[in-house]
């Protein structure tokens, strides 16, 4: 197992970065974290909370110590309290506490699209009346979000690391595609792979024979359960795609993990217990009623060149019949030089300087549009292509969400009302545009999540396709060795949004 001290910092390294708390080992370490916060303005406000008394004196450090053990659970790193001044264990405590409130880094200096509401906690005097209450571990604990999917991936990053600990999994070597029912030197390195994973149980393992070399039905079935995890085409195929993901290392999917639950700390802990929730790294749409999941479909969402931003917004109504007001990005590299006569197929005419297509049944919005109240001219909508949901690659489409039955999606948000649901379907069979209002406001998430639990509870990985992982590992001083995604782009002829 590996040294315990190198996933804690010590105090030559709190002093010089006030503690970088994202898990790495010392060798990977690039660059000290960039603090988001003033440490020496929180220092000041805790102890101004405090009268100016001293906090760690007598069971108050033992507190202490609790709390910094903390960080380990979260993905973050602390340094032994033990030995620190009580101005260093202050700073040391105050630094865990925003990154546990707030995340480590702001993202805006990491995203170039990103509109969400953050969390906000004056932790100074917070943290002083827990010291005084001898509350200060439970105090820090639920500063970090308690969802499940945020509790879960702190399982699930120690449950990685752990693995990365112990040595990891076998590395699997790229070659050519193994077929089911092949036989290949490297498919014994699979077994326990994935039976560490958990996609091959122990009873599956006992059934495949001592060479491990034959990839037989029971194999095939554990490769399909680690494709679905990892979004993949469940053709027990082991292809390019699903050897890229073989090839990552439990300590690369480990600081993934811990990348993503960073991104978690940022948003504000209350959420509408209605809301839509977008996950545009998977592709995945979940619509949440009174606080729980009740609905999921696949989505297309924004290529490489023109990645889906991260916002929150409300939208109060549903166009059936929509128009579509081409943005100009769009018409002048890809619709304009097409000429007139493609303007006309596609039912398509210049309006105020603008490019605009009518609706129509081969309209780029398809029959209904979710319109979203953001800075980036982002919404839902329906989409005549609707071949791409069948693909387990679906980032396709010019930045906005493209959803699967979105017709149907329309009724289910409008069945509460049975008038505006008559409107609605009525609106669509006179094939004339018109706007239903919902009746209220309903939260529209569009959130990055290249590491997240999915149905059964287990972590799920996907491509880090926008390179957020990579921009927010390099802010945090970590080395990430990701592969490349995925680089296909959306056929030529889908100029939709």
């Amino acid at each position: 197992m590996a040294n315990r001290r190198s996933f804690t910092l010590n105090r030559r390294h709190l002093l010089a970065a006030a503690a970088a708390p994202l898990w790495v080992s010392t060798a990977a370490r690039a660059a000290p974290a960039p603090a988001a916060f003033d440490i020496t303005a929180l220092t000041t406000a805790f102890y101004a909370a405090r009268g100016g008394r001293p906090a760690w004196a007598g069971p108050a450090r033992r507190q202490a110590m609790d709390a910094l053990a903390l960080a380990d659970r979260h993905g973050l790193s602390a340094p032994d309290g033990l030995a620190l001044s009580e101005a260093e264990l202050t700073q040391a405590v105050l630094t865990l506490v925003e990154a546990l409130a707030h995340g480590r880094v702001d993202p805006a200096s990491v995203e170039t699209l990103w509109e969400m509401g953050r969390n906000q906690v004056d932790t100074p005097p917070l943290l002083a009346t827990a010291v005084d209450d001898g509350t200060l571990a439970e105090t820090m604990a639920g500063l970090a979000p308690q969802d499940r999917g945020y509790q879960g991936l702190c399982d699930g990053f120690l449950r990685y690391r752990t693995i990365a600990d112990r040595g990891g999994w076998p590395p699997f070597a790229l070659g050519a595609t193994i077929e089911p029912f092949a036989s290949d030197p490297r498919l014994p390195a699979l077994l326990p792979r994935l039976r560490v994973e958990g996609d091959l149980s122990d009873a599956a393992a006992s059934m495949i024979g001592p060479s491990g070399g034959d990839y037989g039905s029971v194999l095939q079935e554990a490769v399909r359960a680690f494709q679905v995890r990892h979004g993949l085409e469940a053709d027990a195929r082991i292809g390019p795609a699903t050897q890229r993901a073989l090839s990552i290392s439990a300590e690369a999917r480990a600081r993934q993990i811990a990348l993503n639950l960073e991104r978690r700390r940022w948003l504000k802990r209350d959420v509408a217990p209605e809301r839509i929730e977008v996950n545009t790294a998977a592709s995945i749409m979940v619509y949440w009623k009174d606080g729980r999941p009740v609905h999921s479909m696949r989505v297309v969402t924004g290529d490489a060149d023109n990645a889906t931003p991260s916002l929150e917004r409300p939208f109060a109504s549903v166009v059936a019949n929509p128009p579509w007001t081409v943005p100009t990005s769009i018409a002048q590299r890809e619709i304009l030089p097409r000429g007139a006569a493609y303007m006309r197929a596609n039912n398509m005419t210049i309006q105020n300087g603008m490019v605009v297509q009518r609706a129509g049944p081969n309209a780029a919005l398809g029959q209904v549009k979710f319109e979203l109240q953001d800075s980036y001219a982002i919404f839902l909508h329906d989409t005549p292509s609707r071949g791409a949901f069948d693909q387990s690659f679906r980032h396709l489409s010019h930045g906005c969400v493209r959803v699967q039955d979105a017709v149907g999606f329309a009724r289910l948000l409008l069945a509460p009302d049975p008038e505006r649901l008559t409107r609605f379907d009525a609106a669509l069979d006179s094939g004339q545009t018109v706007r239903v209002a919902t009746g209220r406001p309903i939260d529209v998430r569009l959130l990055y999540w290249t590491a997240f639990l999915d149905g059964q509870g287990r972590v799920a990985f996907r491509d880090d396709i926008y390179r957020r992982d990579t921009r927010l590992a390099e802010a945090l001083g970590i080395a990430l060795h990701l592969p490349r995604p995925d680089d296909r782009r959306a056929d030529a002829d889908d100029v939709g949004p």
